[in-house]
């Protein structure tokens, strides 16, 4: 099945390209950035050497129907969806951190705690919590936005204003578009049989106002747990079943892998990266509640497919 792992486009207008760990951003002039995302896949800040069928399509297409139906709590970088792996959006100049909201405690948050971590991000946690236990309101754990190659660090809200990371008054935005966005999330998810546990946001400012960037609520910036037999498998302290990409991230554990120096990824068989693929879907089809429906031209004519639709959308 066809991937998309690299792409080298050269648009009219084009000023730059960033290639990230996932999606390749091309900026148009000043004022344009044409967003690919890719079907490449990281965990532990390490991109796994195979792509994973449909993974970008998913995420676009998930991404852009929550930048729509969040429109009213926040203006954001979304104009158009050109191709199924494509958005075309504005040009924000990025805060360089990521608004990190948690409903429950578990993941990274859970794995400090278990080791007796009782603040995260300048947060304090109190004593006698459970793995996937409810906060009883989210919390913010806000992370630096690293450079690429580079982990991403925990940071309290007082250390970003001081170290002039961000402003106080547009701090007080930021909290407040997240914490919005994350109720959002969570009705729709509830209403989708699903439970958003934590999800991340990144910021920046167009005009000198304050956008909502890149995705929203995905399976790569989103943890999900399915809400039917939450509570008994939480009172019986069994694993959630859950729809994120902690399951990658599980799997590389489990076969000895976190990112660390040393350490080599595990053999991406066909039938890992298949069943990865599925997951992706399963999680579009409970979150969207539509059938997937595989775009065309995916095979060898994916790059020319996607090429073609951003050259019609910037000709028009």
């Amino acid at each position: 099945m066809k991937t998309l792992t690299a792409t080298e486009y050269n648009f009219p207008g084009q000023t730059k390209v960033y290639h990230g760990k996932v999606r390749d951003v091309y900026t148009i002039g000043k004022e344009t950035l044409v967003m690919v995302a890719t079907d490449r896949i990281s965990a532990f800040d390490v991109v796994l050497p195979k792509g994973i069928p449909f993974k970008g399509q998913i995420l676009n297409q998930i991404a852009a129907k929550f930048l729509d139906a969040t429109t009213d709590i926040c203006p954001n970088w979304k104009r158009a969806t050109p191709d199924p792996m494509v958005t075309v959006g504005a040009a924000c100049e990025g805060f360089p951190v990521e608004m990190i909201v948690r409903g429950y405690l578990c993941g990274s948050a859970w794995r400090a705690y278990k080791n007796g971590a009782r603040e995260i991000c300048g947060v304090k946690i109190p004593d006698g919590m459970k793995e996937n236990q409810k906060f009883e309101t989210p919390i913010i754990t806000p992370t630096t936005k690293a450079e690429q190659g580079m982990h991403d660090e925990d940071i309290s809200k007082e250390e970003i204003i001081r170290q002039g990371l961000v402003s106080a008054e547009d701090y007080a935005v930021l909290e407040k578009y997240t914490l919005a966005l994350f109720e959002r999330g969570t009705k729709m998810a509830a209403e989708r049989g699903l439970i958003l546990v934590d999800t991340k946001y990144e910021f920046g400012k167009h005009n000198g106002e304050i956008y909502l960037m890149d995705e929203i609520h995905t399976p790569d910036s989103s943890r999900y747990f399915y809400a039917e037999g939450y509570a008994e498998r939480f009172a019986n302290g069994e694993p959630q079943r859950q729809l994120s990409k902690e399951f990658v991230r599980e799997w590389l554990m489990e076969n000895g892998f976190q990112g660390k120096e040393g350490q080599a990824v595990p053999e991406m068989t066909e039938a890992v990266v298949n069943g990865i693929s599925e997951r992706y879907i399963e999680l579009y089809e409970h979150i969207t509640g539509e059938k997937f429906v595989p775009a065309e031209d995916g095979g060898e004519h994916l790059k020319e497919r996607i090429e073609k639709n951003v050259l019609a959308y910037l000709n028009k």
